[in-house]
């Protein structure tokens, strides 16, 4: 049972044994909690949160917790009246808008985000499974955060001085084209995108994008009114022949990349490619917005990376992204981009209109965390997890369901599988829910019709291994049903 069941459960028991309890009657202590219903210490206390939060509870420092007075809500009670809705249909017309539904565009975010019941394997999520993240780091980062000089008082609208130098230095190397100056702290990636696109391009305008790409970055572009145009991946990155016709098609000024292990495909741009894309984009007067999501998710067996494309740009071509939440956990919401001349004030603008800054002690945690040498460890730590979790889903792959995959690189946390023709993807993800396995169909990661069916597979998400392995068994069930 996961932690997120346990406390909910937990909450479901004292929650029928309190609302027998008179007014003020105080509840055992957590110790007796913990040894009457064997559960850890902080179930205990998310539990009796969730009850205080109800108002069932109250907890009284160094006295304990109480039975709340005059309770008259929670789950089950009967709702007044005077507080039920009215006719809402109205909104219907306030919110009709020519971009369509709004949950329309979220939709394939929603499905990435979501949190799977606990008897199903996660093989969809894109963040890394509690486990593998460094979770004593980040509460010592956080409490020496908080307890710095200052902690609490208002950040720089473009980050603190420090943050902003490490992600110069990490970026573009000591020395390189990237100036503490050049960078602006963001509230992670997703933000980081969101802020690009609104910058960059104006509604209604085209930004080119990889076909497939992250489905993140087309839902990003559309909720900012612009029209993605897919441009096709290979194994070796974009196709720079077609990148360069659609640049004379469409007259677009931006083009959206992931060169290292990309998503979904796991592609990484070619050295020769590498220098093509600089050079299309600046002939076509357009920015780069590379993002650069996964290179601290590379692979214990992996080369030494290809430095991002910021680090070879003198022309201010390249606007980066870059962001610590995957590989840190994804609360900690902090990325950076870096850009230079009238992009990074147009950046700058848009960041302080929609949010003000990052919040300062989330930005003090992050410099606490990247200084401590456990960080460099987690980093080794997580690679090597990383790998043997890869190293299970191949395997998997290759004796339950030969054939589906072709490619995979020593980086990242997915897998990208090419189904057979005719095998609905968006069917084939409903059986394997229903075999107890999450996967995610193909069909949002393009910005137009799909040139063929596609399943993609995270490994990251799940326990362990065995458990990777465990999906794809459940996954080659739902197969069957599917496909026969």
């Amino acid at each position: 049972m996961n932690e997120r069941s346990s406390v909910a459960e937990l909450a479901d028991r004292l929650r029928r044994e309190v609302e027998r309890y008179p007014e003020g009657r105080k509840l055992p202590s957590s110790r007796a909690l913990m040894e009457r219903h064997q559960v850890s210490p902080g179930t205990v206390s998310r539990a009796v949160a969730v009850l205080a939060a109800e108002g069932l509870v109250v907890s009284r420092p160094g006295a304990g917790v109480f039975r709340a007075a005059a309770f008259a809500g929670g789950p089950g009670a009967a709702t007044p009246a005077a507080a039920r809705p009215g006719d809402l249909s109205w909104q219907e017309i306030a919110l009709s808008t020519d971009t369509g539904p709004r949950d329309l565009l979220a939709a394939p975010v929603f499905a990435t985000l979501r949190v799977p019941p606990p008897d199903v394997v996660d093989l969809n999520s894109g963040y890394p499974h509690a486990s593998l993240l460094p979770e004593r780091l980040l509460a010592t980062a956080l409490g020496r955060a908080g307890r710095r000089p200052g902690a609490w008082e208002r950040p720089p609208t473009d980050g603190l001085t420090e943050l902003r130098g490490w992600f110069a230095r990490d970026i573009g190397g000591q020395g390189g084209p990237i100036a503490t100056g050049d960078v602006l702290i963001t509230s992670g990636g997703q933000g980081g995108l969101t802020v690009a696109m609104r910058s960059l391009a104006a509604p209604g305008a085209p930004v080119l994008v990889e076909s497939p790409t992250y489905s993140g970055i087309l839902a990003v572009v559309r909720a900012a009114g612009l029209r993605p145009v897919p441009v096709p991946v290979d194994a070796d990155g974009v196709r720079t022949d077609l990148l360069a016709d659609a640049f004379a098609a469409t007259r677009a000024r931006v083009f959206v990349c992931q060169p290292l292990f990309q998503n979904p495909t796991g592609a990484v741009l070619s050295p020769e490619r590498r220098a093509e894309v600089l050079r299309i984009a600046r002939a076509a007067g357009a920015f780069v917005v590379e993002d650069d999501f996964s290179r601290l998710l590379v692979h214990a067996d992996a080369p030494a990376l290809p430095r991002p494309l910021a680090a070879d740009d003198r022309d201010g071509v390249v606007v980066h992204l870059r962001s610590l939440t995957k590989a840190a956990s994804p609360n900690l919401r902090v990325g950076a981009l870096t850009a230079r001349g009238p992009a990074l004030a147009r950046l700058r603008a848009t960041q302080v209109v929609d949010s003000f800054f990052v919040p300062r002690p989330l930005q003090e945690a992050t410099l606490e965390l990247v200084a401590d040498p456990g960080w460099a460890r987690h980093l080794r730590t997580l690679g090597a997890e990383l790998l043997g979790r890869r190293t299970a889903a191949v395997t998997a792959l290759h004796r339950e369901l030969p054939g589906l995959l072709t490619t995979y690189r020593p980086g990242g946390y997915h897998l990208w599988l090419r189904l057979p023709d005719g095998v609905d993807d968006g069917a084939l993800t409903e059986a394997a829910l229903r075999a107890g396995v999450q996967v995610t169909p193909g069909r949002p990661y393009h910005a137009a019709e799909p040139p063929a069916p596609h399943l993609r597979l995270s490994y990251a998400a799940a326990e362990s291994s065995a458990q990777v392995a465990e999906g794809v068994h459940r996954l080659r069930q739902a197969f069957e049903e599917v496909a026969g």
